[in-house]
């Protein structure tokens, strides 16, 4: 079973399952998540919690010896087992497939993991665990759903407002769900119950909106300019380095490029994303990239980051930031290709 972490409040009003897999890096997700299975799993009787931390010296014969363990104090017990690498190797692929299949008897497992690449996610340990038990994906909040999150958010509070606002507040906390959680809190405190009005929230919320690389690259795909404009911008003030800017878009423009070679000899076009690592999500950003940007477009674009990337290290004269704001802007304008 998959659950968003918006869902999860709902499900453990029914009981708490005894397997449950965190999946995901956005922190306010997992924080909330895990408050929840813990404050759900007391209620059900459980006082005994314990910890593990999968690091490169783990013995995962500790799973087996607490599995076999009797509980001096509870007869129901907590267990979260922390993966951060995401990969418990060989030993902890065993293991872990032997608790999806056999559990652990008067235990609430919980396994906490990153965001998992699709090889990851179709490995053996982890289909196992998700047939088991119930999964719970943590990912950022999309922009265009912002406003209904930050909407629903409100509604907790016994608040709302219109959808100017709303959207307004979404501007300003963008990328920084924990910053946008706390902006709400602070609405909480400052305003009464009911509606909102429009001046007392731009007199309230800061602007806390905050960017990663990637979400620069998806941005550009996607032909959103002024998106891609105010993540450059943030990016830049927060100080970040252009060379961690540049790879997340040379990584995100080579598979394209390998799909539009492929595509001129003839390939259909699921194949050639499947041949290029192109999976799950990604495949809807890279349909829309294709439909926008040509073979030769996408040639000079990779071929400007080689460039790019020689000014960065110095081989080249040149202001890196602004040559790649110049080509983001470039590609992000770039109107649909007409057939």
């Amino acid at each position: 079973m998959r659950l968003n972490p918006a869902q999860l409040s709902q499900h453990l009003k029914q009981g708490v399952k005894p397997l449950y897999i965190l999946s995901g890096d956005e922190y306010l997700a997992h924080r909330e998540s895990l408050d929840a299975i813990r404050a759900a799993a007391r209620a059900q009787g459980v006082s005994e919690r314990e910890s593990l931390t999968v690091e490169r010296s783990f013995n995962w014969q500790q799973l087996a010896s607490y599995g076999q363990a009797l509980s001096l104090f509870a007869t129901l017990r907590l267990l979260e087992i922390n993966i951060p690498s995401g990969k418990p190797g060989i030993e902890g692929s065993k293991a872990l497939q032997a608790l999806a299949e056999e559990g652990m008897p008067d235990t609430i497992v919980l396994v906490i993991l990153p965001e998992l690449d699709w090889r990851e996610q179709k490995s053996a340990w982890f289909t196992a665990l998700e047939s088991a038990g119930v999964l719970i994906e943590m990912k950022e909040v999309a922009p265009a759903q912002l406003p209904n999150w930050i909407s629903q958010r409100l509604a907790q509070q016994q608040q709302h407002t219109d959808s100017d606002t709303l959207a307004f507040i979404a501007h300003q906390v963008e990328g920084n769900l924990l910053a946008a959680h706390q902006e709400i809190q602070k609405l909480g405190l400052l305003y009464p119950a009911g509606e909102l009005k429009a001046e007392d929230v731009h007199a309230a919320i800061l602007n806390v909106s905050r960017f990663d690389p990637s979400q620069l690259s998806d941005a550009v795909l996607l032909g959103d300019l002024p998106r891609t404009v105010r993540i450059l911008q943030g990016l830049q003030d927060e100080g970040i380095q252009p060379i961690v800017v540049m790879n997340p878009l040379l990584w995100a423009l080579k598979p394209l490029v390998k799909v539009k070679q492929a595509e001129a000899r003839g390939e259909p076009l699921n194949t050639a994303m499947t041949n290029a690592k192109i999976f799950g999500d990604k495949q809807t950003l890279a349909k829309r990239a294709i439909a926008r940007l040509s073979l030769k477009q996408l040639e000079a674009a990779h071929a400007k980051l080689a460039e790019i990337d020689k000014t960065v290290k110095g081989l080249l004269h040149g202001d890196a930031w602004l040559e790649i704001s110049r080509l983001c802007f470039g590609l992000a304008r770039i109107k649909a290709i007409t057939r």
